[in-house]
Formats: C-alpha cells, sequence, structure tokens
C-alpha cells in the first residue's frame, strides 16, 4: 500500500508551458491526502526559490520537501538533514567557473546568489522558469566568503564541460535536468537519498513509497522508489527506468497514474 508520493516541481507537478499545477493534479494529490497518504516534494530548487507550489500549500498539502537533490531536506520549521559540499570543492568549481565567466548559482542554507549572470542565465532564470525574485550578484570571491556552508552550486556547464570538472572535485554529485547548466552537491546527495532520510524520519517504508519525475536529476529517486512514474514529457532516460510512464502534465499524467495504481 503507497503511503507516501514524491514529487519532482518542474515538469512534473509544474507545466512549463503554463507555469502551474493543472487542477487535476491538485485534486488528484487532495483525495491522496484524504486517504491518507503523505505527500513531499522532491526537487532541485532550494526553499528561497520553491514559488509555484501555492496551490498545494494553500491547502495544507505537502508534509516535507526534499530540496537541493536531497542536500537540504526539511519538515515545518524541522531541517531533517543539511549537506554541504566541502570547502575544497566549492573553491575548485567557484574558480572553474570565474575564470570562465561562467554564470554559477551560489546556494546557502537560506540564500541564493549568482556569479556572472549573462543573457543565457537571465533569460532561462527569470523568464523561462519564472523564479520570482531577483538575485543579488557577488563575485565568487564574495559569494563564499565567511565558511558559511555552501549546499548546492549551479553551474552553467555544458556536458563536455561537466567532464572535465567532474574529476577535479570526486566529492561531488552533479545532476542535470537541463542541457544549460548541472547542480552540484555533496557525494551521495540526491533525491534517492532524500527519499531515505524523509521516511526514516517519518516512519515510512520504501516499499510504501512512489516516486514521479522528469528530468535526469529524478533518475535515482524513480529507481528507488516502490514504484517509480516518468511523465509523458520526460526525458527518454528518465523513461527507460520508470515502472510506469504516465502522460504529460498538461494533460492530468499525475492523476491518471494515481488511479492507475489505486491511490486514489
Amino acid at each position: 500500500m503507497i503511503k507516501a508520493l514524491f514529487f519532482d516541481i518542474d515538469g512534473t507537478l509544474v507545466s512549463f508551458n503554463t507555469h502551474q499545477i493543472p487542477v487535476s493534479t491538485v485534486s488528484a494529490i487532495a483525495e491522496a491526502k484524504a486517504r491518507g497518504v503523505q505527500i513531499f516534494i522532491s526537487t532541485g530548487r532550494p526553499k528561497i526559490i520553491i514559488n509555484n507550489l501555492q496551490a498545494l500549500e494553500e491547502q495544507g498539502l505537502i508534509d516535507g520537501y526534499i530540496t537541493m537533490n536531497g542536500g537540504y531536506c526539511f519538515a515545518g520549521d524541522t531541517v531533517i538533514s543539511k549537506h554541504p559540499i566541502s570547502p575544497r570543492s566549492v573553491e575548485i568549481i567557484t574558480r572553474y567557473a570565474a575564470e570562465r565567466r561562467i554564470p554559477n548559482l551560489v546556494v546557502g542554507e537560506h540564500d541564493m546568489v549568482i556569479c556572472d549572470s549573462g543573457q543565457v542565465f537571465e533569460d532561462l532564470f527569470y523568464k523561462q522558469l519564472e523564479v520570482g525574485i531577483h538575485l543579488e550578484e557577488m563575485t565568487a570571491a564574495e559569494a563564499i566568503a565567511g565558511g558559511k556552508d555552501i549546499i548546492q552550486l549551479t553551474t552553467f556547464i555544458d556536458v563536455l564541460q561537466e567532464k572535465d570538472l567532474k574529476p577535479l572535485v570526486p566529492d561531488c554529485e552533479m545532476g542535470r535536468w537541463h542541457p544549460a547548466f548541472v547542480d552540484i552537491t555533496a557525494q551521495g546527495c540526491t533525491k534517492q537519498q532524500g527519499i531515505d532520510e524523509i521516511i526514516s524520519h517519518f516512519g515510512i517504508k520504501l516499499e510504501e513509497t512512489m516516486a514521479f519525475g522528469d528530468g535526469g536529476n529524478d533518475i535515482p529517486m524513480i529507481r528507488h522508489a516502490a514504484i517509480g512514474v516518468a511523465m509523458g514529457n520526460a526525458l527518454e532516460s528518465v523513461k527507460a527506468i520508470a515502472d510506469y510512464v504516465t502522460d504529460t502534465v498538461d494533460d492530468d499524467g499525475v492523476a491518471k497514474a494515481l488511479r492507475h495504481f489505486g491511490v486514489i
């Protein structure tokens, strides 16, 4: 019996076309919640830019959050887990980006700044993803000054640059859900780890979990959950490892999958 649902945000709960959660998705999640199923968000976004879940939050439907690809998990005011990147790797990555004038998002526990913003970053972040806040720009040195914990770096490198950078920071994970950038977290920080930390906190068994996603960074949790669902708009690599491929986010994919498995 499924007792916990884990949802990616962009392309899974929220449409890339409308930037909204479809009404059918909200209704289906509310029905699952009414049946005693717990609802969790599992996203690459940090808390500061989770600005598109009001339709769920206003009804009190969300029980907890996996953010920054498992780097930071919380429920209400309780921090369940936090996994900073090592200072050495933060220095290497920020220097790599700064030397090449590559946009680089530096994300702490409660803050987020941009280094070397450019047109690609602004078009993607402010227009396509509609993050809703304008980030302060800093130099790489300013962004990591003071020794504060850095939990995620979102670096605008392509796949070839990622292969170049990865050997320099072997204690880091790299997860990509968009061709323009990669999310970098501490080694082991994936949505799979996030699920394990959430279910340990809430006393849920892994065989009682179901996860939904569409991007490359969703693969670890879709493989790990008892039932892994790929959206119809998911990458082919995500569909290939899923237990079930549902319809697209815009065509009631979440509701259809929940009905298919008898969750609602």
